[in-house]
């Protein structure tokens, strides 16, 4: 910029696409309106380009947005200053430990706008530290340093602040771009929701003891046209399966048991039913056997309240040799399948998680020369 207005610098014969923001492009980010005044497109390691936008508030300030490869990160210059010729592996910059991502020199390859400053005709040094979704970028010409500290930005955020239709195609993983979920919040989390699980069950059922609510024999004869009512029972605490194991001499032959829990105040009825098949013989010189003469099944999730039972048994109408069933019913403790599934899953889908990041931050360090992730 001349004393006495604005100069035409210099011409560039790249041009960049035409997705992106434009020169005098109005909009909002982090609550502040700005300008869109210039832009620059860099390159670096002879093919790789990216678009910087240089926004004004209202204010006067200048902030920075930099895209590449359709992932965005939000710009300001600090007064922090770094010793990084000799490129170290690390800094700290406001307790945020940085990693050294890269370090290039790059040039400018086309320009949009209007500047405050002399668009550099020499490449210009630039060394980048990241610790996601943060950056430290360091860029240095001669004797003159500036520093940038970035953080990412969604292209949600870019959309909704300047009306964009449509941005740069996202590809690859982005420099500092978050990973979908914060896996350590997410482990402490799932920690704590296992602990809430394990104890609530303890506490709920620490005092809790198996009932026997039935315990009868059965004859087939007797209740051939009519079932058996058992005495109304009670349970108290937490829910638990019913548990009901019968037993019957049925030989080649089959028996059916049929259960109704009936809550007797509410008149709910829980059906539940179970065939006894046993058979045996002798086929091609070898014995066989097949069933048994016990079974044992559950209504699952029986809440406290007063209930009875109603039993109907049947058999096979040509077993003339068996007569009786037996029925046992047991209010039982609480399975600890539901205190462990939920804590199983928690914890597979964590683990899951965690190896996915891994391989998300190995995709994000591969084009960088100090990998973390690197043998």
């Amino acid at each position: 910029m001349a004393d006495d207005g604005l100069r035409s610098q210099k011409g560039f014969s790249h041009r960049r696409p035409l997705a992106g923001l434009n020169v005098g492009q109005k909009g909002r980010l982090r609550g502040e309106d700005c300008t869109v005044t210039g832009i620059l497109t860099k390159k670096a390691y002879g093919s790789y380009y990216w678009d910087e936008y240089i926004l004004e508030s209202k204010k006067g300030d200048f902030i920075y947005l930099s895209e590449a490869s359709g992932h965005w990160i939000l710009l300001k210059e600090v007064e922090d200053s770094y010793d990084v010729k000799n490129h170290p592996r690390f800094l700290t910059h406001n307790e945020i430990r940085m990693n050294l991502y890269d370090y290039t020199d790059t040039e400018i390859v086309a320009a949009q706008g209007y500047f405050d400053f002399v668009i550099p005709v020499k490449k210009v040094h630039m060394v980048e530290y990241i610790q996601p979704p943060y950056i430290i970028s360091i860029e240095t010409l001669g004797d003159q340093e500036a520093t940038f500290f970035g953080e990412h930005i969604s292209v949600k955020e870019i959309k909704k602040g300047f009306s964009m239709p449509k941005t740069p195609i996202k590809t690859g993983v982005g420099m500092v771009q978050p990973f979908l979920i914060n896996v350590r919040n997410l482990a402490i989390i799932m920690c704590s929701a296992a602990v809430l699980i394990l104890s609530s069950h303890l506490f709920i059922y620490s005092d809790k003891t198996e009932q026997v609510v039935l315990s009868e024999s059965l004859t087939f004869d007797q209740h051939k046209d009519k079932s058996f009512v058992s005495p109304s029972f009670v349970l108290k605490g937490g829910s638990a399966p019913l548990t009901i194991s019968t037993r019957s001499d049925v030989d080649n032959s089959w028996a059916n048991l049929q259960v109704a829990l009936v809550n007797e105040k509410t008149n709910e009825e829980v059906y539940a039913n179970k065939d006894i098949e046993y058979y045996h013989g002798y086929t091609d010189g070898e014995n066989w056997t097949e069933g048994d003469t016990s079974e044992e099944f559950n209504i699952c999730g029986v809440n406290e309240g007063k209930y009875h039972i109603v039993v109907t048994p049947m058999k096979a109408p040509e077993d003339i040799t068996n007569n009786f069933i037996k029925v046992n019913a047991v209010w039982n403790q609480p399975s600890m399948w539901n205190v462990w599934m939920p804590i199983l899953f928690m914890g597979i889908l964590t683990v899951g998680l965690y190896y996915l990041s891994i391989y998300f931050e190995q995709k994000r360090w591969a084009e960088s020369s100090y990998s973390p992730y690197d043998n």
